[in-house]
C-alpha cells in the first residue's frame, strides 16, 4: 500500500474503515470502559460510542454485555497464559529462573495496560456475577496455577525445590502479583511516592525460591517441609 493510502486509511473516522477492523476496536473500547466503570455501570452504547460504532454495529458481533466481557478475556488474556504454558513446557529451562521469568512475562503483559484492571474488577463484582467470576476463575485463575504447578513439580522432580504443598506455594507466588495489579488501580494515586511493582516482584520471588530451595547436598530436609 502506498504511504498516502496508509495516511488516508490511519486519519479516517472509525466507522469507515475496513469492516474486520471493527471487533477488535470494540473490544479495546470495551476494556477500557469495563476497567474504568466496572461491569455493572458499562452501558454498551457508551462501549459503541467510544468505539467509533453504533449500538447496532456492536451487536452484530456480541449479543450481549457477558459476551462482550467474555471476549475481552478471551482475546486479550487467554494469548498470555498461553505464551506462559509455552515456557513452562520447556523441560531443558531451570526451574527458578523459569519461575522469575513467568512472573515477569505475567506482569509485563498485564500489569501497565487495562488488563491489569481486570483482577480487581472480578473479585469487586464477583458476588453480584457469579457466573463471570466462574468464567475468570476456569479461563485465568486455574489455568494459571496449573502453569506455575507444573514447574514447580518438575522442580521438586529434579531436585532444584524441596518437597512442599504445591497448591499452597502456588497461591504465595502469586499473591504478590496479584496484590500488585489490585493496587495499581486502586491505591495507587493515594500514594506521594511510585510503587516500585518490578522492585517488589523480585524480592517476593526472591523470598519464595528461598523457601521452596532444596537444603543444601548432605544437609537434609527442611525440618518444616
Amino acid at each position: 500500500m502506498r504511504l498516502h493510502d496508509t495516511t488516508v486509511e490511519a486519519s479516517a473516522p472509525r466507522w469507515q474503515r475496513r469492516k474486520d477492523a471493527r471487533p477488535s476496536e470494540i473490544l479495546a473500547a470495551a476494556l477500557e470502559t469495563f476497567v474504568e466503570h466496572g461491569y455493572a455501570a458499562t452501558k454498551l452504547e457508551d462501549v459503541a460510542k467510544r468505539a467509533g460504532v453504533t449500538k447496532g454495529t456492536l451487536y452484530i458481533y456480541f449479543e450481549s454485555k457477558e459476551a462482550l466481557f467474555k471476549a475481552v478475556v478471551l482475546e486479550n488474556v487467554v494469548p498470555i497464559l498461553a505464551t506462559a504454558e509455552q515456557l513452562a513446557g520447556d523441560r531443558a529451562a531451570d526451574p527458578e529462573l523459569l519461575l522469575r521469568r513467568l512472573v515477569t512475562v505475567w506482569w509485563e503483559a498485564m500489569g501497565p495496560s487495562g488488563l491489569g484492571g481486570l483482577p480487581k474488577l472480578v473479585i469487586s463484582e464477583a458476588t453480584n456475577f457469579p457466573e463471570l467470576a466462574q468464567f475468570w476463575y476456569d479461563e485465568v485463575v486455574r489455568r494459571g496455577r496449573q502453569i506455575f504447578a507444573q514447574v514447580l513439580r518438575r522442580g521438586m522432580e529434579q531436585g532444584a525445590f524441596r518437597t512442599v504443598d504445591v497448591d499452597l506455594a502456588v497461591r504465595m507466588i502469586l499473591a504478590p502479583v496479584l496484590m500488585a495489579a489490585i493496587w495499581n488501580h486502586s491505591f495507587l494515586a493515594c500514594e506521594k511516592e511510585a510503587f516500585p511493582v518490578e522492585q517488589f516482584l523480585a524480592a517476593s520471588i526472591d523470598i519464595f525460591l528461598r523457601g521452596v530451595a532444596a537444603p543444601p547436598a548432605g544437609g537434609g530436609e527442611a525440618r518444616h517441609a
